[in-house]
């Protein structure tokens, strides 16, 4: 969001574009809200209230719908949570990423720990769930210092916890840095010792991983990330958003300027509107599936979309990777639940390819 766009006109902005997807989605309840990406807690409250208000009107809510808010952990953002939990949102997300200063500077965040920390106990108050985030697998980091780190943030008493392991991706800075031998990415071999370390540590909590990535107490589960995860609809509204409704790949215009000028032109902020063919959403419900520990029911998807359960799976790759440990399945070909086991899920990638049989229809 620039400093220099009238909020008015910005949120009028919004409430269009939220208009116009709800005109296509009609008599469907929202079972959940995220204010995501960039800075959303940074976004006047009178604003948050508004699209609450406008999607409740449009939509209707499920009566224990989640509202959350991502926000980064600095007493700015922080100064807007009461007014926040008051315009709706009931969950905030807070990226914390480390519990050290040398560590936050290297991961290049604005935030101290001590500001973090104050702005997790504002959040803890005013919100009735809260998640935060951590990164690990940092470069020389040991697994007594993430250890005992992990333990610290288990103390914080969150029902949720996003646990990413740091990751080098091309074209970013960490990418030029390593390239230049600035510093070395963690071991493959002890960055798995650290995703081991982390999935007992937090079973032992009580906040087992439901995702690859992401722990919660039993019944506090993102619910909105579920919907992703398990190839549900949803609508996705303001700059750079994507969508998937009712078959179709949906994302706006990125650059709030150029998003601006659409929802002035034409009412909306639609930048791309795709059809989807089945295969490829069999294939997207089964990449995204597989990252739950709940897995795919394979009949379930196979009625979905009309597609034959040897032709979604690879079953003879499956009973390989059985063996070895690394997935599951049960009820036999035609009524199998494949899930990957907590041993396979440091190898997603690589077992994905082998396991999913489906492919987009050319030219789709």
């Amino acid at each position: 969001m620039r400093e220099q766009v009238d909020q008015a006109t910005w949120r009028e902005a919004l409430l269009a574009d939220l208009a116009h997807e709800a005109r296509l989605t009609e008599g469907r309840k929202l079972g959940s809200i995220f204010f995501g990406g960039g800075t959303p807690s940074l976004m006047p409250p009178k604003t948050a209230a508004a699209l609450i208000d406008a999607a409740e009107r449009h939509w209707g809510f499920a009566d224990d719908i989640e509202i959350t808010l991502e926000a980064n952990p600095s007493s700015v953002e922080a100064a807007r949570f009461a007014e926040l939990a008051a315009a709706g949102v009931n969950r905030v997300s807070l990226g914390l990423q480390a519990l050290d200063d040398e560590t936050l500077a290297f991961l290049g965040r604005a935030h101290r720990v001590d500001e973090s920390l104050s702005a997790l106990d504002t959040a803890q108050r005013h919100f009735g769930r809260v998640s935060i985030d951590l990164i690990y697998a940092r470069p020389d980091q040991s697994p007594k210092a993430w250890d005992a780190e992990l333990a610290r943030a288990i103390g914080f008493g969150t029902t949720h916890m996003s646990l990413y392991q740091l990751t080098i991706e091309p074209g970013t800075r960490f990418a030029t840095d390593v390239a230049k031998r600035q510093w070395e990415p963690l071991d493959d071999d002890v960055a798995a010792d650290l995703y081991e370390l982390t999935r007992m540590r937090m079973e032992a909590a009580g906040l087992p991983a439901y995702e690859i990535s992401n722990h919660a107490a039993p019944g506090q589960e993102s619910r909105h990330n579920l919907a992703y995860w398990r190839y549900q609809d949803y609508v996705g509204i303001g700059p750079g958003a994507h969508g998937r409704r009712t078959a179709m790949a949906t994302q706006r215009h990125k650059k709030p300027e150029n998003f601006m000028a659409a929802v002035a032109r034409k009412l909306h902020g639609l930048q791309v509107e795709d059809p989807l063919d089945t295969a490829t959403q069999a294939m997207e419900a089964l990449l995204m599936g597989l990252r739950l520990r709940e897995g795919v029911d394979i009949s379930a998807l196979s009625d979905r979309f009309a597609i034959g359960s040897g032709d979604l799976i690879d079953w003879t790759a499956v009973e390989k990777l059985a063996a070895l440990g690394f997935v599951e399945g049960g009820g036999g070909r035609e009524e199998a639940h494949l899930s990957v086991t907590p041993k396979g899920f440091p190898l997603l990638d690589a077992i994905l390819p082998q396991i999913v049989a489906i492919e987009p229809t050319p030219d789709a």
